[in-house]
């Protein structure tokens, strides 16, 4: 299937030359690049990493794409997978994995619980113990590599009913780039792992996996300011009946200036680093992504009560009132805080 390239120079080489000054000096890579392959599952997640000659896949789609995805490594030359993570236990992100597992052996498998109600979960601990293995419920701060690829678990940092929330976190660093993967995680669960890392931790990525397929429950203000992406992919089913991606969080995209990739638009995307920038290609070449040219971020001040909000919160102050800031970290720096209601 032919595929048309993304170079989207228009600021990305200011963007990423500033990288220099976000992250901490990394080792030289010297491997073909990390490829991450968006699989086209329409209204799921599932994603394929390789570096080096080795494989990870991060979700498996739905029960009904299990055939798909298995094709696909196929196609890719997968012989053996160094992981398997199934961010959540819901059946969007874990239905494919039971037969990913039954074909391909893993050295290692990944989730944040050994038990959920549902025989699609069953399955999928069915196969591991198939495998010999045991999946392993990571800590926030655990590591492992793929080629010379390095990932660290960032998430969750508590327990939590909602199954969304105890999506696993994982942070993709090749080189001077980085991936951002938060499976469905919710607002709340992002604020408490933004409290939980503190100032002292870089969120900035190159590339955000945006969570829960563009719904308004995640990618809030605050953690969209830490994670500063460049790209933004969206794994969503075109014409899904949950409205995904919803226009909030699109808004809080465009706003950030964010290259916005969609599945449901663009087909299967995919993005290879070479350790200094990242570059796309996808499958609809009548298809292109959206917000290519960067737009400014505003937020509106209240100078009697220091709060900030966005310009689309009902809460705006009087123009008398107001002050604008260009960005956010900018209305922080000026002593206001986040308004409650559209900010969190």
């Amino acid at each position: 299937m032919k595929k048309k390239l993304l170079s989207l120079l228009l600021a990305l080489s200011a963007l990423l030359c500033g990288c220099a000054e976000l992250l901490p000096a990394e080792p030289t890579v010297s491997g073909d690049g990390l490829t991450v392959q968006f699989i086209d599952v329409g209204q799921a997640d599932c994603a394929l990493l390789e570096c080096d000659g080795e494989f990870m896949l991060i979700d498996g789609g739905n029960r009904d794409d299990s055939q798909l995805v298995v094709s696909f490594l196929e196609q890719q030359g997968v012989e053996e997978l160094e992981a398997v993570v199934c961010t959540h236990a819901h059946e969007d992100h874990v239905g494919g994995l039971p037969a990913v597992l039954a074909v391909y052996p893993a050295k290692a498998v990944y989730a944040p619980t050994k038990t959920y109600s549902s025989n699609i979960f069953d399955k999928f601990v069915y196969y591991t113990d198939q495998q010999g293995l045991e999946i392993t419920i990571p800590a926030p701060g655990d590591q492992f590599s793929l080629g010379q690829a390095e990932i660290t678990v960032l998430g969750p940092v508590k327990s939590y009913a909602e199954t969304n929330n105890t999506s696993i976190v994982l942070q993709v660093n090749y080189g001077e780039t980085t991936f951002l993967f938060t499976g469905d995680m919710e607002t709340e669960a992002e604020n408490d792992m933004l409290d939980y890392w503190g100032n002292s931790f870089d969120w900035y990525s190159d590339v955000l996996k945006v969570g829960h397929h563009g719904s308004n429950t995640s990618t809030g203000y605050r953690f969209l300011n830490e994670v500063s992406p460049v790209y933004g992919v969206i794994s969503v089913g075109k014409d899904n009946s949950y409205g995904h991606p919803h226009a909030e969080p699109m808004s809080r995209l465009q706003q950030a200036g964010v290259t916005i990739l969609r599945t449901d638009e663009l087909g299967a995307i995919q993005a290879v680093s070479d350790g200094k920038e990242v570059t796309f290609t996808w499958a609809n070449q009548s298809a292109v992504p959206e917000n290519a040219e960067a737009a400014s971020q505003t937020f509106i001040g209240n100078k009697n009560s220091k709060k900030f909000h966005a310009p689309d919160c009902k809460n705006l102050p009087a123009e008398k009132n107001s002050v604008e800031f260009s960005a956010y970290q900018e209305a922080i720096d000026a002593g206001y805080s986040p308004c409650g209601s559209c900010l969190g």
